[in-house]
C-alpha cells in the first residue's frame, strides 16, 4: 500500500465519521431521556452496538535503534472492525511508516507497510472510560530506496502488545489512544540482525456505519388495579360498608344507624321501676324487685338488650336512683344495688361488660318526679341507660 492510498483511505474515513455524526444528530429515538454517549447501545438486546466501524489513527513511533534509521518518526493508518461481544473487537489494519536511514549507513530512507489483524480486550462499562489489552499479528513489509533487491521489498512476520483507553464521544464514534511494543521478525533489511522491537503510541477516531441500536422500548404501564369490592371496605370505620354508607367519613366513635348517617341512640327504661326497698342485700334475682307488672319491666330490659345488640359501637353508664325516703347514706347503697341488679342483667344477656359503665349509685339525687306523692316517687326508684354520645 503506497501512501497516496492510505491518505486516500484516511479522507475517507474522516467524511465517513462526519455522516455518521450527522446520521446521530438525525436519527429517531423513543427515549427523551439525558443518557450518555452509548447509553443506547449498552441498554438495546445485545448490549453493546455491533455495527461496523472505520478508524484512522496517526501516532508515533520509537524505532529500534538497530534498524540504523531516525528512531523517531510519525506512523498513520486505517483500520476496519467490529465488536464480537461488549468486551472484545476486532481489526483489520494497515498502518505505514517512512524514515530516513542514518548518514554513516549511507542514507536514503526507509519504509514500512504493516498489514494484520488485532483483538481488543475492553473493561468497564460501555458508556464509561474503557481500558483495553490489544494483541495484534500482521505481515510487514520493506521497502529500502538505497539498497535495491530482494531484502529491500521483503515481507516478514510481526506482532505486537500494547494497552489503550477508550471512550464513546457520540452514539456513533469513540475515541481510542493506545501504546504498545511491535516486534518485527525482519531478517532481510539488514542480513546480520535478525528482529526489531518498536515502541509505538497512536490515538484513533473510531466512526460506525449504518443506523445507531434502537433505543429500549419503554416499559408497558402495568394496567390499572381492579376496582376495590366497596361491600369489603368501611373506610370512616363505622361498621357500615361503603356501599351502604350514605354518610361516609362519619368522625370516629359516631353513633350511625344502618345507612351510615348518624343516629341519636335513646334506651329509654321508664317503666322499669322498683319496689319500695328493693333490691336487698345480696338479691340476684331482678323480678323480685321489680314494681309489678313485672313483666312489664322484664320486656323493657329486653327492648334494651335489643337496641345495644344492634348498635354495638354504643357504651352505656347504669345508673341507679331511689325516692327521698331514707337516710341519705343508705339510698345510696340502695341506688348502687339496683344499678348493679340491671348491669349483672345486661352482661347475662349478651352484652359485653367492657360496652358497660359503672354500675354507679345516684341516691335520692337527679329525681324526674316529684318525692311528695307514692305515684311520683314510685318513678324516682329507677335505673337509667345513660348513652356516651
Amino acid at each position: 500500500m503506497n501512501r497516496k492510498g492510505l491518505y486516500f483511505m484516511i479522507a475517507l474515513a474522516l467524511g465517513g465519521a462526519g455522516a455518521v455524526h450527522a446520521q446521530d444528530n438525525t436519527a429517531p429515538t423513543t427515549d427523551s431521556g439525558d443518557h450518555p454517549a452509548g447509553w443506547v447501545a449498552a441498554q438495546s438486546e445485545k448490549g453493546y452496538d455491533s455495527r461496523w466501524y472505520i478508524a484512522p489513527t496517526v501516532g508515533g513511533f520509537y524505532n529500534d535503534s538497530d534498524r540504523h534509521t531516525e528512531n523517531k518518526q510519525v506512523y498513520y493508518g486505517i483500520a476496519v472492525g467490529t465488536f464480537l461481544n461488549k468486551n472484545v473487537s476486532l481489526d483489520i489494519f494497515a498502518d505505514r511508516t517512512s524514515r530516513d536511514v542514518d548518514a554513516r549507513y549511507g542514507g536514503g530512507s526507509w519504509n514500512n507497510t504493516n498489514i494484520g489483524v488485532a483483538a481488543r480486550f475492553y473493561a468497564g462499562s460501555w458508556t464509561s472510560w474503557r481500558p483495553y489489552l490489544l494483541a495484534g499479528v500482521m505481515g510487514s513489509r520493506h521497502q529500502d530506496r538505497i539498497q535495491p533487491g530482494v531484502g529491500s521489498r521483503a515481507w516478514s512476520p510481526a506482532g505486537e502488545l500494547g494497552v489503550g483507553l477508550s471512550k464513546t464521544i457520540t452514539d456513533s464514534a469513540d475515541f481510542r489512544i493506545e501504546g504498545g511494543y511491535r516486534y518485527d521478525w525482519d531478517d532481510k533489511s539488514q542480513p546480520e540482525k535478525d528482529g526489531y522491537g518498536d515502541w509505538f503510541l497512536g490515538v484513533s477516531l473510531v466512526a460506525r456505519f449504518g443506523a445507531p441500536p434502537t433505543p429500549p422500548a419503554p416499559p408497558a404501564a402495568p394496567p390499572p388495579p381492579a376496582a376495590p369490592d366497596c361491600s369489603t371496605l368501611d373506610s370512616d370505620g363505622d361498621g357500615v360498608n361503603n356501599c351502604d354508607d350514605k354518610c361516609p367519613n362519619t368522625p370516629t366513635g359516631t353513633i350511625v344507624g344502618p345507612d351510615g348517617c348518624p343516629q341519636k341512640v335513646v334506651i329509654d327504661l321508664r317503666g322499669v321501676n322498683f319496689k319500695f326497698d328493693r333490691p336487698r342485700v345480696g338479691e340476684t334475682d331482678i323480678a323480685k324487685s321489680l314494681a309489678v307488672p313485672t313483666a312489664d319491666s322484664i320486656a323493657i330490659l329486653d327492648q334494651a338488650v335489643d337496641t345495644l345488640q344492634r348498635y354495638p359501637q354504643v357504651h352505656v353508664t347504669v345508673a341507679g336512683y331511689t325516692d327521698s325516703v331514707g337516710k341519705d347514706a343508705y339510698n345510696q347503697k340502695l341506688s348502687e344495688r339496683r344499678a348493679k341488679i340491671v348491669y349483672d342483667y345486661l352482661t347475662a344477656h349478651g352484652i359485653d361488660a367492657s360496652r358497660l359503665e359503672g354500675p354507679i349509685g345516684h341516691g335520692k339525687n337527679d329525681p324526674i318526679d316529684t318525692n311528695a306523692t307514692d305515684a311520683g316517687r314510685a318513678r324516682n326508684r329507677r335505673t337509667e341507660l345513660q348513652v356516651q354520645q
